[in-house]
This record gives structure tokens, C-alpha cells and sequence, in this order.
């Protein structure tokens, strides 16, 4: 909490706030509309400011902070450095990513003043860049000094119980002016209610299903995990239903299980995976959303009788919705009711296990010899994030050890987004080892906050993936187009530069393990290691993905 100084301000009660709910980093580039307001946040003892390269890297840091400790903040000026940021903005809200954009505006008399200041439009209109912002947040607020401390509480609610983005416009000495301390020391959350007339009815709808399945599978997926339903997901799951994920709810369930089959891509699927959902006489959707790329576009074929969909706030058997009910609390029910069958759960489905070629010392690497050297060699309690491309459909073929955080982004789909996200993750989850799997053309748009992750000591694991362009895109059209080329860069010499001391590019099986071996062994600093693959070489299900892709979009 805020300790006791000269006065207490605005920012000072937006500090409070935050900290109170475990925040303890800041994001951001200064402006000089921000700068005096950042002195509040270094004096105070709670939270820390970090600085990043720029605005876009910053959002995105904020974001990967937020998805680890369920809310993050992002702190720039106005009009260019918060557009800078909007991007990553837009996908925290694709996302539901619970993020908080500050931005230091102009004092009051400047904007009634109506001039022409920079970082405006020139048109006396100061709120441009607030409304730009309404499309991507769930709440807006401008502070006034009558109306700060009870919109910074409105806004927190909002971004915390709709899991989207909010926006606060704090006008430079709106920010500093002095407020009362609010009697509450802390913000009191609306909690999230069950109906219990609506829970009785559901688990009275759910029981003759569970009862009766002779082949039930649960399918889950992000949505568990962004409305904090985890723990109840794994008490259902370990009464011994099969169970499967989609790409993007990876970190939902515990890979390493026995009953885990696998994930789900629709016809993009393993048999195993496919015929355990798609087969189900009882399918248990679990904060399910699916998209265009994690479901094969829209390739899905799941049962459309006795099915049992649960989502944040409501759940429904069988087209019946019932409602209000919590995830946490319908996931329970379930439980409870695979607790109270008699029927025997079936064993998981098997597969024989594919035929993998020996590596040979001085083997080229390939795709395929990447992430299977990769995914041998992570380890329980890594954190894992794979930009959207051959490193997130790369490693999708394979399952991740126990206790594996793994993000990515397959949704707004920005490439470049894991190398500032993984500052932010690393900072809120610091037991946890950093691991960035990346591509080349991916980390060319963010690379400069490699040396924020230096500068903030995180010890990062960053293995560049070297294939010479867009691989994504050369799957899915222009495989021999200049448009898909990028520039070609010395990775190691540019890393170096940035500040990283550990660098040294691979090329082979044996190359690669020793460099991957050597980065876990070292206890500090950033380590990187560029692996060169060859340029057409394409992970098979991120093949069968854009072959989708392309079919979309010449579609009509």
C-alpha cells in the first residue's frame, strides 16, 4: 500500500489500487505528459517501472504480464505513444486479456485551451484517440478531479469481471492533484454469482447424461483458464474421462496425463484425437472458443446431441442454457456427477506411437528434428511462448512436460508479439525458466526489446528460428514471392549488440541439444541460440493449416 509522503494523488490511488490486486510491474515509455506522474509510480514501494523500447513492445509485455497474473498495466503518452500501443491493445481484447492502458494526456486548461498541441491532431479535439480506443477496451474514462477516484475503481471492476482491456485518460495535472484517501483499502469486486435454482436444474439435466455415456470425452480449451477455473478442470479430469485441448488452451490441462489424447485441430487432427471428440456420446465442452486457426478453419465435427457446453457465466445440455452459473461452479457438478456413476469410465484411446528417424550426429536440422529436440528438452515449470507460425503449430504436434506454462496468441495472431510478452510473463512468474521460440521474420518487428530483457536480468532461453522469410505465408501463397523475403540479418551479431553475451547460431541435431544444454545449465543472463532450417521446410499440421487458409481465402 501507499506510504505516507507529502500528499496523496491521483496516481497515487490508481497505484493503490493495482498493487492491492497483486500488480507489481508498469509497462510504458515516458512522455512528458507522463513524466511527472512517473515519479509517483518510482516512489512508491509496491510497484516497479519498467521501461520498454517502445509503445507496441510495452502493451504487448503488459499483456504477457496479465495472462499470468490476471491483470496488467501499460502506461504511455498521449495520441502517438498510446497508438503506438493500440495494436497490442486489440489483442488483449481478442484475447480476454485483462490489461489497463494509462495514458497521460495534456493538462485541463491546455485541452480547454483548444490549441494546436503536439501530439494532437491540431483540431483543439482531445478525445480522438479515446474514442479510437472504444472499439478495443471494454470501459473508457477521461479523469476530472471530482469524478478520478470513483472511474479508476470503475474501470478496474470492469477490465476484471469482463476479462477485456480498459482505458484511463489522466490529464497531466489531474494526475497530481491531491485526493483524499479512499476508506476502503481495497476495491471490492463484484463476485461472481450462481443462481442455485439454475445449478439445480442443470445438474438434474447433466445426470442421466453422465450416467449413461459409454464414451465420454471432455474438450477444453483458453476460456478455462481466463475465467480462472483451472483447479476445478483438473478435479474433473482426474476422475479418468479422456480428455483433449485446442491449440490455444494448451496450458488449461496437464499434458502429461494418461488420459490426455491429444490436441484438437478439427480435420487437421490426429485419428486418436479426432475419434475421442468427434465419436463422444457425451462431449463436455470446457470454456471452448474456437477459431479459424485452431480448428483447422472451422473443420470441427462434434456431436450436436448430448453434449454439455460450459461457458463463463452459463452453461447448456443439450441446446437447454441455464444461467447464471459459474464456470468454476459447473465444472464441479460434472465432477460430481462422474463421482456418482457406477458405469466404469473406458480406458484412453491408443496409437501406435509414429516411427521417428535416429538423429545422427551432424544430422541437418529440420522442422521436424527442431521441436522434437525442443519438447525433449523442456522441462516442468518452464515458461513456454510460441509466436503465431512454425513455433506454434511446430510444437502443437507435441505434448508438453508436466507443469509447462505455454501461451501464444493464435487469435489476433500479431507476429512479434512473444518476444515483449515473454518480459512480462517472466517478470510476473519469476520461479519459472523463460523459453521464446520464435521465427525470424517474427522477431525482425519487436527485436529491440531483447535488450529490455537484458536490461531487466530476465534469463531468458531465446531460440530463433532462421528460415529466411515468412514461412507461414510461403505455405500459403507466393511460396517463390520477393514479398515474402525478408532482410537477411546476423542474428548473433545483432543479439550481441542488443546486449546478449550467450548468442551462437546451429545447424545441426548435435549443435543444437549442446546449445540447449549449455543455456539450462547457465543460472543468468539471455541466451540465444539461432537455428537455421531450411526455407520451405513447413511443420506438418501448420501444412495442413494453410492449405485451409488458402482454400479460405479464395473462397467467395
Amino acid at each position: 500500500m501507499h506510504t505516507e509522503t507529502t500528499s496523496y494523488t491521483v496516481i497515487d490511488h490508481l497505484l493503490d489500487r493495482i498493487t492491492a490486486l497483486g500488480v507489481e510491474k508498469i509497462f510504458g515509455v515516458p512522455g512528458d505528459f507522463t513524466l511527472e506522474m512517473l515519479d509517483r509510480v518510482e516512489a512508491h514501494p509496491d510497484v516497479a517501472w519498467v521501461g520498454c523500447s517502445g509503445e507496441l513492445g510495452a502493451a504487448y509485455a503488459a499483456d504477457g504480464y496479465a495472462r499470468v497474473r490476471g491483470l496488467g498495466v501499460v502506461s504511455t503518452t498521449f495520441g502517438v505513444g498510446e497508438l503506438s500501443a493500440v495494436n497490442g491493445i486489440a489483442g488483449s481484447y481478442a484475447e480476454r486479456v485483462p490489461v489497463i492502458h494509462v495514458v497521460g494526456a495534456p493538462s485541463t486548461t491546455t485541452q480547454r485551451a483548444a490549441r494546436p498541441t503536439h501530439h494532437t491532431l491540431g483540431d483543439g479535439d482531445f478525445r480522438h484517440f479515446m474514442r479510437m480506443h472504444a472499439e478495443v477496451t471494454c470501459v473508457q474514462a477521461a479523469l476530472t478531479l471530482e469524478n478520478a477516484a470513483l472511474e479508476i475503481d470503475h474501470v478496474i471492476r470492469e477490465v476484471l469481471e469482463r476479462r477485456l482491456p480498459g482505458y484511463i485518460l489522466i490529464p497531466a495535472d489531474v494526475g497530481l492533484s491531491e485526493i483524499d484517501p479512499s476508506p476502503d483499502s481495497l476495491l471490492l469486486l463484484h463476485d461472481d454469482r450462481t443462481s442455485s435454482r439454475a445449478f439445480r436444474r442443470f445438474r438434474q439435466a447433466i445426470e442421466p447424461a453422465v450416467r449413461e455415456a459409454s464414451r465420454p470425452a471432455v474438450l477444453a480449451d483458453i476460456l478455462v483458464e481466463r475465467f480462472g477455473a483451472r483447479e476445478a478442470l483438473h478435479e474433473l479430469l482426474e476422475t479418468g474421462v479422456p480428455h483433449a485441448s485446442l491449440l490455444w488452451g494448451r496450458r488449461a490441462v496437464d499434458e502429461a496425463a494418461p488420459t490426455f489424447v491429444g490436441t484438437y485441430v478439427g480435420k487437421a487432427s490426429r485419428e486418436v484425437v479426432r475419434s475421442t471428440v468427434e465419436d463422444a456420446d457425451l462431449l463436455i465442452q470446457a470454456g471452448v472458443q474456437f477459431t479459424d486457426l485452431t480448428s483447422g478453419f472451422f473443420s470441427q465435427r462434434l456431436p450436436e446431441e448430448n453434449t454439455i457446453v460450459i461457458d463463463g457465466t452459463t452453461s447448456t445440455v443439450n441446446g437447454v442454457t441455464f444461467g447464471p452459473i459459474t464456470m468454476v461452479d459447473a465444472l464441479r457438478a460434472v465432477r460430481e456427477a462422474f463421482d456418482d456413476r457406477i458405469r466404469p469410465l473406458p480406458g484412453p484411446p491408443t496409437e501406435r506411437p509414429p516411427v521417428l528417424p535416429d538423429d545422427h550426429d551432424g544430422d541437418a536440422l529440420t522442422q521436424a528434428r527442431l521441436w522434437r529436440i525442443i519438447n525433449e528438452w523442456l522441462r516442468g515449470g518452464d515458461l513456454v511462448l510460441a509466436d503465431q507460425g512454425t513455433s506454434f503449430y511446430g510444437m502443437g504436434a507435441h505434448r508438453l512436460p508436466s507443469d509447462v506454462l505455454f501461451m501464444g496468441q493464435p487469435l489476433w495472431a500479431s507476429i512479434g508479439f512473444t518476444l515483449p510478452a515473454i518480459l512480462g510473463a517472466a517478470l510476473a512468474a519469476p520461479s519459472r525458466r523463460p523459453v521464446l521460440l520464435i521465427g525470424d521474420g517474427a522477431a525482425q518487428l519487436t527485436i529491440q526489446e531483447l535488450g529490455t530483457l537484458v536490461r531487466q536480468a530476465v534469463p531468458a532461453i531465446v531460440v530463433v528460428v532462421d528460415n529466411g522469410g515468412y514461412t507461414v505465408e510461403r505455405a500459403i501463397h507466393g511460396a517463390d514471392a520477393a514479398y515474402n523475403d525478408i532482410a537477411e540479418w546476423d542474428w548473433v551479431g545483432l543479439t550481441r549488440a542488443l546486449g546478449v553475451e550467450s548468442a551462437r547460431r546451429v545447424s545441426s541435431t548435435d549443435d543444437l541439444r549442446t546449445a540447449l544444454s549449455g543455456a539450462r545449465s547457465a543460472a543468468a543472463g539471455v541466451h540465444v541460440v539461432v537455428a537455421t532450417v531450411p526455407r520451405d521446410d513447413v511443420p506438418p499440421l501448420l501444412g495442413a493449416i494453410a492449405h485451409a487458409a488458402a482454400t479460405a481465402n479464395r473462397t467467395n
